[in-house]
């Protein structure tokens, strides 16, 4: 456990890239976002997803946790198992971190009326139909899901190249255009619309949980051929 603690010490030495990367690219997305809700004429409440910005930084930090980590820690005679739950680990503190963020800029913006220009950009009324509890699971998994996106292309690319992880890349695309085309033929968007609107934002979360395990699954496999 020491070591695996180790691990989590090694991956924020450099805190630019867990830290004060995604809140420089939360701040910035937030002031733009309220000088833009500033300029919308009419008394309405404004909504837009600019919250989401540090939310896709997550994904570099996962390339980067792996590619530029991960062979410094192999010279420190780190285990991969070690590194792997280790890594984790700081992304799900990562993670929650940014839920907590989250969390209080939606309540500045219910304090304030929306910064004063009843913007909103952290409260959105889908996300919060759960309260607090359930918005921070929300952005929890959001922050997580793109983390180990990243990471799980690190480790592909790490063990068998960029042939690998270009193809791996066109079967998913393929895959994915494959569903939106059964949808569209058998003309089940509404029932889709339908199932989303059921499960929630909560519930579409806990679901990404499960990918998000599925994921991690994959990367554990493929991180035992990786190449430091």
């Amino acid at each position: 456990m020491s070591r695996t603690l180790n691990v989590i010490r090694l991956q924020l030495i450099n805190k630019q890239t867990f830290i004060w990367v995604p809140l420089i690219v939360l701040a910035s997305a937030t002031v733009v976002s309220i000088l833009i809700y500033a300029m919308i004429p009419g008394g309405g409440p404004n909504y837009g997803g600019g919250g989401q910005a540090p939310l896709w930084v997550f994904f570099a930090v996962g390339l980067s946790a792996m590619t530029m980590t991960f062979p410094f820690s192999q010279a420190m005679s780190i285990t991969r198992r070690e590194f792997f739950t280790g890594t984790l680990i700081t992304a799900a503190l990562a993670s929650a971190f940014m839920g907590v963020l989250f969390l209080i800029g939606g309540g500045l913006e219910l304090l304030t009326n929306g910064w004063g220009v009843n913007g909103y950009v952290f409260h959105l009324p889908w996300l919060w139909e759960s309260g607090p509890g359930g918005a921070f699971v929300v952005y929890f998994t959001l922050a997580l899901f793109f983390f180990v996106v990243g990471f799980t292309g690190a480790t592909i690319y790490k063990s068998w190249g960029p042939v690998v992880i270009t193809l791996v890349s066109i079967a998913l695309a393929l895959v994915l255009v494959g569903l939106a085309f059964l949808v569209t033929r058998l003309e089940l968007w509404g029932n889709v619309g339908a199932t989303i609107m059921d499960l929630g934002a909560l519930g579409l979360a806990l679901w990404g949980l499960v990918v998000v395990a599925l994921l991690a699954l994959v990367s554990f496999l493929a991180f035992r051929r990786a190449k430091p």
